[in-house]
């Protein structure tokens, strides 16, 4: 099973977005999605609706190390998606890892139950620095940060973001790994000369760093996404095909390069994605983008 977590110590920089237009994607290319919603604001919980409900969620899953699917898990009405839903508004989870013996290892410890029933399992987190936070990053195969290319978002990914995973540092001696980062310019509007420059600073930034790195996908700023959200679906569904006069790629398209960009081991399946929700993309992933 492959964990993916969505990182960001700056609120509104689009990890909801992504995390659930990324399952929707990855349920509709054919694989078993669990969706975890650890943001003690539950928009994870309430994008897709609930085919079976469970009572039980994050706060159970990790205060009581309650694992059994038939009491925590909900299906949603997309098909091979699920969700274990955040129920944890008045932020007792922090607590109570503050205290315990296996602390930040928490969730790490937790996920070998999900191991054989699902192939991905994406993560949303708070937008602020917490230990809830702290213990994702230790449970995760690769931390996904959304970043708008915004000056103020391009210094608060350096001083939170970056900075808790080098404070995270010393766990390499206790043989916990942290995960690769990968950087997503989100809300991308090319026209602007301000975000060209942020986008170039931050690639250049980074290009050398072994564990951190720039996805060669970004997202757009396209009232596509809002309607998806509006409407309960994924965006892949929502646009499938550039809207007329658009020179840029669909949200479907986009999403999908995304997907294959994270997950190369399952390109095949991401490229045979049913032809209502695909836009042309290359063999290599890469997105094609008309030209003239």
């Amino acid at each position: 099973m492959e964990v993916l977590s969505l990182i960001s110590t700056k609120g509104g920089a689009g990890k909801t977005t992504v995390a659930a237009n990324l399952g929707g994607l990855l349920a509709d290319a054919g694989l078993r999605v669990l969706l975890l919603d650890l943001d003690s604001q539950p928009t994870l919980s309430s994008y897709y609706a609930l085919r079976q409900a469970r009572e039980a969620g994050s706060y159970e899953l990790i205060t009581q190390g309650l694992t059994t699917p038939e009491l925590v898990i909900s299906s949603t009405v997309i098909q091979h998606l699920d969700l274990i839903v955040s129920n944890d508004r008045a932020g007792h989870i922090s607590t109570l890892l503050l205290h315990a013996a296996d602390g930040r290892l928490r969730l790490r410890n937790l996920l070998s139950a999900f191991e054989d029933e699902y192939d991905v399992l994406i993560i949303d987190t708070q937008g602020a620095r917490s230990v809830v936070v702290e213990m994702v990053i230790l449970a995760t195969d690769c931390a996904l940060c959304p970043v708008p290319p915004e000056m103020l978002a391009a210094r608060e990914l350096r001083r939170g973001t970056l900075s808790m995973f080098e404070e995270l540092g010393p766990y390499r001696y206790l043989g916990v790994a942290l995960p690769s980062m990968k950087l997503l310019l989100n809300q991308v509007n090319a026209n602007r000369r301000d975000t060209r420059l942020i986008m170039q600073s931050l690639q250049a930034s980074f290009q050398a760093d072994p564990h951190v790195s720039v996805c060669t996908t970004t997202i757009p700023d396209r009232v596509a996404y809002t309607n998806a959200a509006s409407q309960g679906l994924p965006v892949h569904r929502v646009e499938p095909m550039p809207p007329s006069g658009s020179r840029s790629p669909c949200a479907a398209t986009v999403m999908r390069a995304l997907a294959v960009e994270l997950f190369p081991q399952w390109t095949d399946q991401l490229l045979g994605l049913d032809a209502r929700y695909s836009g042309p993309l290359s063999a290599a992933g890469h997105v094609l983008v008309r030209r003239g």
